[in-house]
């Protein structure tokens, strides 16, 4: 009932008699009487009354009263329910009903015209079912819950709407909703601007603002889709844009900027494909990309202006990044991917004005740039570590300290590439680095060339330099393979390697700062000498290699925190094969053991540091030459054309020889839906070479239990060839707490009171999901630990040692 109103209803039937009007003392009387096409103008008051509309009529305030003069309050319940094609407009909308919504739309495809929905509901709007709405210039004000809501297959379209505030999401959509937002505002939300999640779930945001949210701009999950073109996020205090488990999002036109965490974050399979976008001002990465079969597609992109210490794009964990005519500049690291299986493929773009590393390859994942340009950078390219690699053809690196730089048993290919007035070096190599240069050319370098030294086996191809202030060419002994190079300085600096590696000191390699986040794990290049790789036929014999005693190692593994059942299995495979050279070498017959395992257990375990100190423990006891660690997987393995697999099985199996050829995520090599792919072929290569060179070269797979359970059952002749399985299982709180104080003993952090205690609560309560990293997980904690001290410390005028290093509860990050 109206506080001092009526409700007036012109029936408007095709009959002149059917014409007529009445005035009712409450609204669901005029509902009750009006027909479909009646028009509904209520006065001006409020009304306590729960309002259901049932029919295809226009409810509105009266012409020429101010917005917001017919209120619609009852004390509970729905406010204003709407079943069918009605019209409704300028009508304030309250409601007070924690568990409903203040107005739910149903079915049908009513217009709703300036509405103000000022409520403390569980949702402001919410339209459900088949229903189709038509939503303009209406505004939500909802601080204890959800501004918009659409699910369980409804849609509609909102024109030049606002959500003005929001308890939790500003706008969600799930349950195979698909609505569409135009020129619509969502800020000052509690919980995520905008959530899409399920299958089917699917926005389509034309010209919209997200703005002020204290979470994550846009967040996409689930399955859902969204395509998002013309609009801004910007002024969140979580991720800009955050997509989670088989995600697609599409944004075309967008900006994403002043964001304080990633502007975009992806995992678990997301795809995203960004055109014309432009990303700014974000304090961690500008796209950060995780886990096998998420991928990012960026085309005419601009990543600019980082205000944090983070690589604009961060790939990781097989995860897939393309850009194609993007700019990235004004940023601390460019472009970094790292982990086998993560590759990045950038064409036709500019990355300027880096401070650090312009790309960044490591962990054995693969960089591909095609006529890209470099500028400005401390760094061009630096391929840091063994299984590192792609290529680089026909780019130009201008004002780097150093162009090029290959370590540890990395191995590029670099194409027809120009670096120009490089301070340091042009290309340097060193620490068993590798990688083969054809038709490359440095010019203006302050340094050398081309600096190879540590004996690496390096091709150079049809290379030149010019204006070389300390040489074109300097290689130590044993230096590279050299074909058709020349230079234009003098003599002095004829391509031949000298009779000693030079007494130069090699390049200042300015690095990634080491920080308390991502880059924690980027270690800092040190010129250190490596062991000798062992000689190639024809080469020059290689130094012996210095092998740690056998008790030394297994200290090191004994010294790992949990693991104990994996330490077990370990040492007795161990003792089995001591005993039995002890035996051997006495006369008698020794037990055959098949060497080759299988590991298996969730990422963050421990996998791939105990196939390491496995190969060592066995070049200790003489049963292999080196012990080395040769890490690959599907993409190290598997070609892409008719025999390529065979080519590139046989080469990884040659680079493990004398030591531990560990394949990590083995149960790729056979999709549940290979259909015509190689995998197979590498198996079945694998399997012979096993056979072939049983003695001189251990093989471990390692994966997800049942995913290589099923590995293990694809051929008749793998399980055959592995003496055992070895399980490693997750790490329980207890141990994720003696990482993290190992890990803030090594950084010289301590661990301060009630610290321990709420580790322990924090990594009790920690979700265990798949993408659940174990002692990654720990050393992330650990690290944000230091990152939010530094945050307190920072404001303290005086800090003494105390405040430096001790870790208090409060140093904990959130659990999401």
């Amino acid at each position: 009932m109206a506080q001092g109103s009526v409700v007036q209803v012109t029936h408007s039937g095709t009959s002149r008699w059917r014409r007529r009007t009445g005035e009712y003392a409450s609204l669901a009387a005029a509902l009750e009487a009006a027909g479909d096409g009646d028009v509904l103008s209520i006065s001006p008051g409020t009304y306590r009354e729960n309002l259901v509309v049932g029919r295809a009529v226009t409810l509105r305030g009266p012409e020429g009263s101010s917005r917001g003069s017919v209120r619609i309050a009852p004390a509970d319940g729905v406010a204003l329910t709407i079943r069918a094609s009605a019209v409704v407009q300028d009508l304030h909308v309250e409601g007070m009903d924690s568990a409903s919504p203040a107005l739910l739309v149903e079915e049908g495809t009513p217009e709703l015209t300036d509405l103000r929905v000022a409520t403390r509901s569980a949702v402001g709007i919410e339209v459900r079912g088949g229903a189709r709405p038509t939503v303009r210039r209406c505004t939500v004000d909802n601080p204890a819950g959800v501004g918009l809501s659409v699910l369980d297959g409804a849609g509609g379209v909102f024109e030049d709407c606002e959500v003005v505030a929001a308890g939790q999401s500003g706008v969600a959509v799930r349950g195979g909703a698909r609505p569409r937002l135009e020129r619509c505002r969502i800020h000052h939300s509690s919980g995520s601007g905008v959530s899409l999640t399920g299958e089917g779930s699917s926005l389509e945001a034309v010209g919209c603002e997200v703005y002020e949210i204290r979470g994550a701009g846009v967040t996409v999950s689930s399955r859902a889709t969204g395509h998002l073109t013309d609009c801004r996020v910007h002024r969140t205090t979580g991720d800009g844009v955050n997509l989670d488990t088989d995600a697609v999002l599409t944004l075309a036109d967008c900006e994403i900027h002043d964001v304080p965490e990633n502007a975009v974050d992806l995992r678990s399979r997301s795809v995203l494909t960004l055109t014309r976008s432009t990303v700014r001002r974000f304090g961690r990465n500008g796209l950060s990309v995780w886990d096998p079969g998420t991928r990012v597609d960026a085309n005419q992109c601009e990543l600019h202006e980082s205000t944090g210490d983070y690589p604009a794009v961060w790939v990781s964990d097989g995860a897939t990044a393309v850009l194609d005519s993007c700019r990235v500049r004004e940023v601390p690291d460019a472009l970094f991917v790292l982990d086998r299986g993560s590759r990045v493929d950038v064409v036709d773009s500019d990355l300027s004005q880096v401070r650090n590393t312009a790309v960044s390859v490591s962990d054995g994942a693969t960089a591909q740039l095609d006529d890209c340009r470099i500028r400005e950078a401390a760094t061009g390219a630096w391929f840091r570590d063994h299984g590192s690699g792609g290529t680089l053809a026909n780019c130009t690196i201008d004002g780097a300290a150093t162009g090029v730089i290959v370590t540890k048993g990395a191995d590029p290919t670099v194409e027809r590439t120009t670096v120009s007035s490089p301070t340091e070096a042009g290309f340097y190599v060193s620490a068993e680095g590798r990688g083969t240069f054809t038709g490359c050319r440095v010019t203006g370098s302050s340094g050398y060339g081309f600096h190879i030294i540590d004996g690496c086996r390096t091709t150079l191809t049809r290379c030149r330099t010019e204006r070389c202030v300390r040489g074109g060419y300097e290689f130590s002994e044993a230096g590279p393979a050299v074909e058709d190079c020349t230079s234009d300085e003098s003599a002095t600096s004829a391509v031949t390697a000298p009779a000693t590696a030079p007494a130069l000191p090699a390049p200042a390699v300015e690095t990634a700062a080491s920080t308390g986040g991502l880059l924690g794990g980027i270690p800092t290049q040190r010129a250190t000498q490596p062991p000798a790789l062992a000689a190639a036929p024809g080469a020059p014999a290689a130094e012996p290699v210095s092998v740690r005693p056998s008790t030394t190692v297994l200290g090191e593994l004994d010294a790992l925190v949990g693991l104990e059942s994996v330490k077990r299995e370990v040492r007795a495979l161990t003792d089995m094969i001591e005993v039995g050279r002890r035996r051997q070498e006495a006369g008698l017959k020794a037990a055959s053991v098949r060497r080759h395992l299988v590991f298996t257990g969730s990422p963050g375990t421990g996998k791939t540091t105990v196939a390491r100190l496995y190969g060592e423990i066995l070049a200790s006891l003489g049963v292999l030459e080196r012990g080395h660690l040769v890490e690959v997987s599907r993409v190290d393995l598997v070609g892409e054309h008719i025999g390529s697999t065979a080519i590139r099985t046989q080469e990884a199996f040659d680079r493990a020889r004398g030591g531990v050829l560990f394949i990590d995520e083995a149960y790729a090599l056979s999709p549940e839906d290979s259909g015509r792919d190689f995998g197979r072929e590498a198996i079945d290569t694998l399997v012979k070479l096993m056979e072939d060179h049983r003695d001189s070269v251990v093989v471990i797979v390692a994966g997800y239990t049942a995913e290589m359970e099923r590995f293990l059952s694809v051929n008749p002749g793998v399980a055959s060839r592995f003496s055992r399985t070895i399980t490693f299982g997750d790490y329980a709180p207890e141990e994720l707490l003696r990482i993290v104080e190992q890990q803030a003993d090594d950084q010289e952090y301590r661990i301060g009171e009630g610290a321990s205690e709420a580790l322990l609560k924090y990594f009790t309560a920690l979700p265990k999901g798949p993408a659940f990293g174990n002692g990654r997980t720990a050393r992330q904690t650990f690290e944000a630990m230091v990152e939010r001290h530094a945050g307190r410390v920072a404001q303290l005028s005086d800090p003494t040692t105390d405040d430096l290093t001790l870790l208090y509860p409060e140093d904990l990050p959130e659990l999401l």
